[in-house]
């Protein structure tokens, strides 16, 4: 994710590299644009699995509907996999053009604010997904000690796409500490290879 050339202005740094660098840098770019097309694609699946997902179940000529609105774990789940969703879109527009335009200068602030924003988004989606986790392991299983029944029993079909949602955030969380990783890698070898030139190692 890293750009390379050499920067004029005070908020640019310069980044000198071998061409087995540039090899890995492009490496990385690549890497990055697939995993944010990956969490973009999987974050709007999985609010729209668990968004739609609703079950009719008659009681004694009493009909009930399971939601997702009736769990607010999957609220949760359903509004981060949207964030996450749209900001790996715009990132990932933020990559395409960088890639087609070659751009050669990583400005430090910005790299500063792509760390910042994939951080948050690494936990708020593994938040999300914990959270949604516990709460459908209590409807597929119940609590005995607390006489809560398995809900699971009754609404099955509603509580297996839930389980499709669930998975298709796991894998947008586990994508997302991944980039942020990336992100992190991109940001603090800049200061590495700062020190590295005034070293003369470079």
């Amino acid at each position: 994710m890293s750009y390379l050339g050499v920067g004029v202005s005070p908020g640019n740094v310069p980044v000198y590299h071998g061409t087995f660098l540039k090899v890995v840098d492009r490496r990385i770019r690549v890497v990055e644009l697939i995993l944010r097309c990956v969490i973009c694609g999987l974050g709007v699946l999985a609010a729209v699995l668990v968004g739609t997902d609703s079950q009719v179940k008659e009681i004694f000529t009493i009909r009930k509907t399971a939601r997702f609105t009736d769990m607010k774990a999957l609220v949760f789940l359903v509004i981060a996999n949207g964030i996450a969703a749209t900001y790996s879109l715009l990132q990932g527009v933020r990559c395409v053009v960088g890639m087609f335009k070659g751009s050669l200068l990583f400005n430090k602030p910005l790299a500063w604010a792509i760390f910042s924003g994939d951080q948050v988004m690494a936990y708020l989606t593994v938040a999300a997904v914990a959270a949604a986790a516990q709460s459908a392991a209590f409807a597929k299983m119940g609590q005995p000690e607390l006489q809560w029944m398995k809900l699971c029993d009754m609404y099955g079909k509603f509580c297996n796409q839930v389980g499709e949602g669930i998975a298709s955030a796991l894998l947008v969380s586990l994508s997302m500490v991944v980039l942020s990783c990336i992100s992190a890698f991109s940001l603090f070898r800049l200061y590495g290879g700062i020190k590295s030139k005034n070293g003369g190692r470079w």
